[in-house]
């Protein structure tokens, strides 16, 4: 019996022209075209350059505003989402005290080594197995007090020349040292949330009885192009702050 002839596919792809627009858009992003705190050009130029109204254009940016790449400002045109910026500098740390304060916290950076990557990491940072990968570990105080014990994994290649000193002497978000000093911009992340019981290192690190509750944060931070960029995991004290999501 012959081949059957192979069946065509009845919902063919088909992606928006805004969508194009904006898959042009991120593709300047990620070329460095427009660098984070850079202003891009107007609604009018990208319709003209790119050969689409102004509508259409809009609709695009208004997406990347929507998924924080982009900023909009007031009668100063559109900007490249910086980490620097206080609206963006926070986004991935969803920790507020109870009191209702700030929420801004004091960092004691505790180590920073290069290593083989783990086994569990190299697959969560899409790693060749034996790659190098810098281990930082941290703590995030408030008013003095130890409420985050950070350990996190960076891929080598790309973190090349990250070192302890060159960390205790950025006074800016590590987020910004990151987009600035080595071209590497954190746009999106998942976590896995869970309770846990605090081990005796944990527990003395953020200064809280053994086996006390505290709330584990797996964080995986991805670049453009949906590349993995950091694996966080997180230890947080919740005795005076809570995690805060906004659903929508």
């Amino acid at each position: 019996m012959p081949d059957a002839a192979p069946v065509a596919d009845p919902t063919p792809s088909f992606s928006p022209l805004y969508q194009q627009i904006k898959g042009l858009l991120v593709r300047g992003l990620e070329s460095g075209e427009w660098k984070p705190g850079d202003a891009i050009p107007s609604e009018m130029e990208l319709a003209a350059r790119f050969k689409v109204s102004q509508g259409t254009v809009r609709k695009a940016i208004d997406e990347l505003a929507t998924e924080n790449l982009l900023i909009r400002r007031q009668g100063k045109g559109t900007f490249v989402a910086t980490h620097a910026e206080e609206r963006v500098q926070y986004r991935f740390l969803r920790l507020r005290p109870d009191d209702g304060g700030a929420g801004s916290m004091q960092r004691r950076l505790l180590d920073c080594r290069r290593m083989r990557a783990p086994l569990d990491v190299a697959r969560a940072l899409d790693l060749k197995a034996g790659e190098t990968a810098v281990q930082l570990r941290r703590l995030l105080l408030a008013d003095g007090r130890p409420v985050v014990l950070d350990d996190i994994w960076l891929p080598g290649t790309p973190f090349k020349g990250l070192s302890i000193e060159r960390l205790q002497g950025w006074r800016g978000p590590m987020y910004r040292l990151f987009e600035t000093e080595f071209g590497v911009r954190m746009i999106r992340a998942e976590e896995k949330i869970r309770a846990v019981g605090a081990a005796e290192e944990e527990a003395e690190a953020l200064a809280v009885p053994l086996g006390a509750p505290l709330l584990s944060v797996e964080r995986l931070s991805f670049t453009y192009g949906d590349r993995p960029v950091e694996l966080r995991r997180g230890l947080y004290n919740t005795s005076s702050h809570h995690y805060r999501n906004e659903l929508s």
